[in-house]
């Protein structure tokens, strides 16, 4: 059987994240409209405002950007539509209407007035065409002293030619109606050394066809010379009219920054983009075309941006959770996590974001739909263990979880050879949580590789998991190395995983052991129907309470810690055909299969958030759900989902109605096939444990799960209060009600004490807080 091994993360992110953030994310990149556009006009914040009939706003934006809009809407050539992503779909954005139905439809079109002193500077522009205008425009709205030299009579070079004039002109003046600039027409400038004496500063904007005075491009500075103080630019270096009017407005900056600094390295406009063109899954929406033929209504306009993809990497967010339900940009997310890392950076205690750091489920779809591959799991893992090891991390957000997994590796562990074999060729591991969901997953299951290789032995512990999740390396460590130890016992065997979870765990910090999936091994095997495996008349009925109907259909669903392994994913979908039921694929499978919210165990930190994950997979297909992760069939069947584990299927098990099991029943159910397995194959028993009398609603119990409150937990209160005499009565219900603080957490319990000596447990809960006194 052919092992496929995933890739091994870097130890740490923390110290080149940063850096690797800066250099790889594409989510500020432009779109491929605003890339092709000369001005970089922010085509996304003008659809915002278009699609809802502001266009005001859109003309003040508009206006902002190019400097002249009625020339620009008329004379642009609208590159950004042939780059549009439905360019080559069903029709670029009709962004040349757009603009020009902005013009039309804005009612507030007067420039901005700025009362501001003068600047005391004098600059000379050679070339009254539009880049000399636009960089004029610009230099005079903050009050620097303007002349502009024109060899015509007339301002606007050969842009005024290609429009009706007198609209030109009129364009003109109304956006310099509150602005002063001197103007030199008829006058043609041959000593730009003469001119240079004059002015602190000169632009030299000829035209295509205009003298370039022998000036030298400096290739550190744009639009700058190796002449001290004099730039260049427009039609006279190349491009259209539309190309001259952007430059003119660029090098303005340049210019400025000159005047106060001295230095000519303005840097250079970012060109094009590094976004990928991708046009699946988007809808064929055609492009309005005007009823008039001519121009956009104002209804038709807002139609026609409907289209826009609005164009972006933003692939994470979409696909994260974490990032989208919180609304974290990648940038933000990180800042955010920095802060709280390192806290002398802003006024903060330095634990605003624990809680953002312990939500991420480390399922690892970030790293899958980023282009670059940028991995926010291992970032937030990283951070998780820098705070723990700070002594900043929220011990409640885990302490459950680490409780959990040393039961499940201490008291219900069980590592163990068939009698008289030395070294066994198989270990079949289920992990920590399959036999606590039902313990005839384990049981069965080894039943059956103990059929096919006698020498198999069982390994029951946690895979550490939890500890790495909780940013614990000590114990997550410890428990490696204490693993390494079983597996060598056991005569270093290949392991036989059920989890795919567990898989991650043993190729990135176990990679010397050789793994295989169960599903993987019953394909190749053969899982034929043997009469020893079939269910009993006990199970039937229980399958057959669990479902209505056994036998239909399902919808398939991929663990996220699948993604890794298609070998896995395809031997499932093998397996569910020869269990004979129908079953489909749901949206997100595969490689981009999501998490059910059980991942990083972020249900104590934020329950909410694990609520909504839940739930919103399960409402991906109304079909109930087969599954090969047992933490995804018990999320989705504590939400009410129905759900099944494809041992289900294969052992004729439980049907798709089967409630959730509570934390207090895993952990018993953990224990039953621990005692079931070394009575059947060892032959030996162990004590089973002893419980007070104690009434316990199931719905309270359920209610006590949601919390990870154990019944033994209330045990151990009433015990204590019963023994100590300690806690109040309530006067009005008679029941009592205690504390106890077990390890960190003090649990309450309301309870009831019986006639026959028993007890009645009414409520309980717990929280963090310590008592004084105690």
């Amino acid at each position: 059987m052919q092992e496929k091994r995933r890739e091994v993360r870097p130890v740490s992110y923390l110290e080149d994240f940063e850096k690797t953030l800066a250099e790889k994310c594409h989510q500020n990149e432009p779109p491929f409209c605003q890339a092709a556009c000369p001005f970089r006009l922010d085509i996304k914040g003008l659809e915002e405002k278009w699609k809802k009939g502001r266009f005001n706003a859109a003309y003040r934006t508009y206006q902002n950007t190019v400097g002249f809009p009625d020339i620009v809407s008329k004379l642009c050539s609208h590159p950004c539509e042939k780059a549009c992503l439905r360019a080559k779909l069903d029709g670029g954005i009709a962004m040349g209407l757009l603009e020009r139905a902005t013009v039309k439809y804005a009612k507030r079109k007067a420039p901005n007035a700025y009362n501001l002193p003068s600047k005391g500077k004098r600059i000379a522009i050679v070339g009254g065409g539009l880049s000399g205008l636009g960089c004029a425009l610009r230099l005079c709205n903050k009050k620097y002293d303007v002349t502009v030299y024109e060899r015509e009579m007339v301002l606007g070079g050969q842009a005024r030619n290609q429009m009706d004039p007198a609209e030109f002109d009129a364009e003109i003046e109304a956006q310099f109606q509150f602005e002063e600039f001197s103007r030199h027409l008829g006058e043609t400038v041959t000593d730009l050394e003469a001119l240079r004496a004059d002015y602190d500063a000169v632009y030299v904007a000829t035209g295509a066809d205009g003298a370039d005075f022998g000036l030298e491009m400096d290739p550190d500075g744009a639009f700058a010379t190796r002449t001290q103080g004099v730039f260049i630019g427009g039609s006279l270096t190349g491009g259209d009219s539309m190309k001259a009017l952007a430059d003119g407005l660029a090098v303005s900056l340049a210019i400025e920054r000159y005047l106060k600094t001295g230095g000519m390295n303005e840097p250079f406009r970012k060109e094009g983009t590094l976004l990928k063109l991708q046009t699946d899954g988007i809808e064929r929406a055609e492009r309005v075309v005007p009823a008039n033929g001519e121009s956009y209504t104002e209804e038709e306009a807002m139609q026609e941006i409907a289209r826009c993809q609005k164009c972006s990497c933003d692939a994470c967010m979409r696909a994260c959770d974490l990032m989208r339900l919180h609304e974290k940009t990648p940038r933000r997310l990180y800042e955010e996590v920095y802060i709280t890392i390192h806290p002398g950076t802003l006024s903060r205690d330095g634990t605003w974001a624990t809680r953002l750091i312990s939500t991420c489920d480390h399922c690892g779809l970030c790293k899958e739909v980023c282009p670059q591959h940028i991995d926010f799991s291992q970032f937030l893992l990283e951070s998780m263990r820098a705070m723990r090891k700070k002594g900043a991390m929220p011990w409640p957000f885990h302490d459950f979880w680490l409780r959990d997994m040393a039961y499940a590796s201490g008291k219900a562990g069980l590592t163990r050879k068939p009698e008289n074999v030395k070294q066994s060729s198989y270990a079949f591991f289920p992990g920590c949580q399959l036999a606590g969901s039902d313990p005839r997953y384990v049981t069965r299951t080894y039943e059956w590789l103990h059929s096919k290789k006698p020498d198999a032995a069982i390994w029951m512990t946690c895979c550490s998991a939890p500890a790495e999740w909780a940013g614990e390396v000590d114990i997550h460590a410890a428990h490696l190395e204490k693993m390494r130890q079983q597996w060598r016992e056991l005569g270093e065997p290949t392991v036989i995983l059920a989890c795919p979870n567990c898989r991650k765990m043993f190729e990135e910090y176990l990679p010397e052991l050789p793994v295989v999936f169960l599903e993987e091994v019953m394909e190749e095997w053969g899982m034929e129907k043997d009469a020893a495996l079939e269910p009993d008349n006990a199970e039937k009925g229980e399958m057959e309470a669990g479902s209505t109907q056994q036998a239909q259909s399902y919808a398939l669903f991929d663990p996220c810690a699948s993604r890794y392994y298609p070998e896995l994913q395809e031997s499932v979908r093998h397996l569910a055909d020869a269990a004979g039921i129908t079953w489909e694929n749901l949206p997100y499978d595969g490689k981009k299969a999501r998490c059910c919210g059980y991942g990083g165990h972020i249900g104590i930190a934020s329950p909410s958030h694990t609520s909504y994950m839940t739930t919103s997979r399960a409402k991906e297909e109304e079909l109930p759900y087969v599954t090969y992760c047992v933490n995804c069939r018990e999320s989705f069947a504590g939400q009410g989902k129905e759900a099944v584990h494809i041992l289900d299927l294969l052992f004729g098990l439980n049907g798709a109605g089967r409630p959730a099991a509570t934390v207090t029943e895993r952990w018993h159910n953990r224990l039953a096939a621990k005692r079931e397995l070394l009575k059947t194959y060892w032959n030996e028993t162990i004590e089973e444990e002893t419980h007070m009398k104690l009434e316990v609603e199931k719905e309270l119990e359920r209610k006590l799960s949601a919390g990870q409150i154990l019944i033994e937990d209330m045990e151990q209160v009433i015990e204590h209060c019963e023994r100590e005499d300690r806690g109040i009565i309530d006067p009005e219900t008679g029941h009592r009600i205690g504390h106890l603080k077990i390890q960190h957490m003090t649990y309450w319990a309301e309870y009831e004490v019986l006639p026959d000596g028993g007890y009645k447990l009414w409520n309980g809960y717990s929280h963090r807080m310590n008592l004084e006194g105690e």
